[in-house]
């Protein structure tokens, strides 16, 4: 195989056993979530989480009861007319309340207009000592003033601004505006008074971080449920006093609409139709109370759970067949989403799904590709000097051969086969360099093709002459396998002879030389892998089997009675081969190496 192992090829075949498709996937994917480019993935990721657990296929979290909503709702309007009402109804909300001493009363409801009944609300209010009203801005960020004489009475006031992610579903709240709580946060101060904080981590959400320095704080929502299995009251229903008895004692009641089309909001659980935006003060305020906001990785733990799945999955994969693979590809992914989701819901773990499973499928494409292009690369070489069969063999074996980019060598029983032109050096002097290397190539050519034909690999070129091996790469311990390597060489030698009478009728056709060779075969015991060093290698077999193959060539010039192919064989491979083949003893002699005497056999064709 001349020339076969070069650089290039040691480079291949150390790519191969390398974790590079992986950490190319890897940067790929955090060069992806840089730009935001896993975003919408992650999107649908976090609603699958919700829609996952709502099934119930694990225990699912229900609402806080002490969290409730009285709601300004199609019967509401339908009883009451349209919206907004005179302040004089939320004056009969609140002593339609009373009895029952709710704990806090959050007005999702902005009051800037002044009106004749703010003074009956106010009493109304600081009677109670326990309403949160709502601070909103406009359109161009100018705040929406609440009425003084509301404001004044009001317990405490917190900011409904929220808003909603590109496909229009909320995910994350704003607890703190700069100093500036949320509704939530505000009825929740309100709430903790006069008692400690009732959930561990509580109160640190009750302070504005960074002494207010901070612009936003923001906090991904961890949605109990559907927004339908949280205790909601019609509006007009609770001033006719028709909810049930103590329903609001030492509850957070948030009042607010949810007529269609006031204040759409949707959730991973309430998308068609979208539920109010009501119901998001309402979830921090479960989520605060019950330590269960979903608290994701911080960006660099991110980044190196890729760098680490990227190569981990490539070196996973690079040891796996096309099945194993498959299986394995399909596997990581439902695997990662398995324990993102057992996170999800048993430690309100936000983790990263998209990304991890896409450079989970980056990886294992990115290896597909490269041993695919290492693979044509290997093929297109190989193929020059065996059959396209025995090529692919070696490519689907190569684990067993290769190591560090060479072939490790292997000691094996294979037949050797030895083949040159008679009288090259005089025919070479009647012909031009471009003639003769265009005689010698078509010739080359032809025999080249039926060593390959019948499982022989081309060893070596050495000018007219050609070395093949049958019975590589691959070592053959079982008898019927070197008989049949053997049978083999003698069936590509009748195919040469048959093949160069008609290549010599071409030639005479031509006007060019013809040609005869001489073949010598012997089967015995090799060393194959690879020889040389530094930046030039080789694939060859080495032993006493080559040398005895090369010697029964050389003998062809002078045994040519009763030798019509022109092919020696020691008594050793006509030994294997006779139950097929015909050949007859021409010679007994002492090979300069050998202690035994060689018997020396012609072939006669076959049986």
């Amino acid at each position: 195989m001349t020339k076969l192992i070069i650089p290039s090829f040691r480079r291949v075949f150390a790519r191969s056993q390398s974790l590079l498709p992986g950490i190319a996937a890897a940067i790929i994917s955090l060069g992806a979530l840089h730009l935001d480019g896993w975003k919408p993935l992650e999107q649908l990721s976090y609603n699958s989480l919700f829609q996952l657990r709502e099934s119930g296929i694990l225990p699912k979290p229900i609402w806080d009861k002490r969290v409730v909503v009285i709601a300004i709702d199609e019967a509401t309007l339908s009883k009451l007319g349209r919206f907004p009402f005179s302040r004089d109804r939320y004056t009969q909300l609140l002593q339609a309340l009373s009895p029952d001493q709710p704990a806090v009363i959050g007005f999702d409801i902005i009051f800037a207009e002044p009106s004749p009944q703010d003074n009956q609300l106010a009493d109304a209010m600081s009677a109670k000592g326990n309403v949160v009203l709502a601070k909103a801005w406009d359109d161009q960020g100018k705040q929406l003033p609440i009425v003084s004489t509301l404001e004044s009475a009001a317990a405490d006031r917190g900011h409904i601004l929220h808003k909603s992610d590109t496909d229009g579903i909320g995910r994350q709240a704003t607890l703190w505006l700069r100093d500036i709580p949320s509704l939530g946060i505000a009825m929740l101060h309100v709430y903790n008074a006069d008692k400690q904080p009732q959930s561990v981590g509580l109160e640190k959400f009750l302070s504005p971080p960074n002494n207010g320095s901070l612009e936003f704080q923001q906090a991904w929502i961890n949605w109990p449920g559907k927004v339908q299995y949280l205790p909601t009251y019609s509006f007009a229903d609770v001033l006719e006093g028709k909810n049930p008895k103590n329903a609001f004692k030492d509850k957070l009641i948030l009042v607010g609409t949810t007529a269609t089309g006031l204040d759409p909001f949707r959730t991973p659980l309430d998308r068609i139709p979208p539920t109010s935006g009501i119901y998001l003060h309402a979830a921090v305020i479960d989520n605060l109370l019950n330590n269960r906001l979903l608290q994701p990785l911080p960006d660099w733990k991110i980044g190196l759970i890729l760098l680490l799945i990227g190569p981990i999955t490539s070196g996973i994969l690079s040891k796996l067949g096309p099945w194993g693979r498959i299986t394995m590809v399909i596997l990581l992914p439902l695997t990662w989403y398995a324990i993102s989701f057992s996170l999800f819901t048993f430690n309100s773990l936000l983790m990263p799904i998209a990304a991890p499973i896409g450079t989970i499928v980056l990886a294992g494409v990115g290896l597909q590709l490269r041993e695919q292009q290492e693979k044509q690369q290997l093929m297109s070489l190989f193929e020059k000097y065996m059959a396209k069969e025995t090529a692919e063999l070696i490519w689907q074996r190569k684990d067993e051969i290769f190591k560090n980019g060479e072939m490790q060598p292997q000691e094996m029983v294979a037949t050797v086969l030895f083949m040159d032109i008679r009288g090259f050096t005089s025919i070479s002097e009647q012909l031009s360099p471009s003639e003769l290397m265009s005689w010698l190539n078509q010739y080359l050519n032809a025999m080249s093709e039926c060593i390959m034909d019948r499982g022989g690999v081309i060893d070596k070129y050495i000018g007219d002459a050609i070395m093949a091996i049958f019975g590589i790469p691959f070592p053959h311990t079982k008898p019927e396998e070197i008989k049949q390597d053997a049978q083999n060489c003698m069936a590509a030698c009748l195919d040469m002879s048959e093949r160069l009478k008609q290549l010599n009728q071409q030639f005479q056709r031509e006007g060019k030389p013809k040609i005869e060779f001489g073949v010598g075969i012997h089967t015995g015991s090799i060393i194959a892998g690879t020889v040389g060093g530094g930046a030039r290698l080789n694939f060859s077999v080495l032993g006493d089997t080559v040398n005895v193959a090369a010697r029964l060539e050389a003998m062809n010039k002078d045994l040519k009675e009763g030798n019509p192919y022109r092919v020696l064989i020691t008594g050793e491979t006509w030994e294997l081969v006779s139950d097929t083949y015909k050949a007859k003893p021409v010679k007994s002699i002492q090979l300069r190496g050998r202690k035994q005497e060689t018997t020396i056999c012609a072939l006669l064709g076959q049986k």
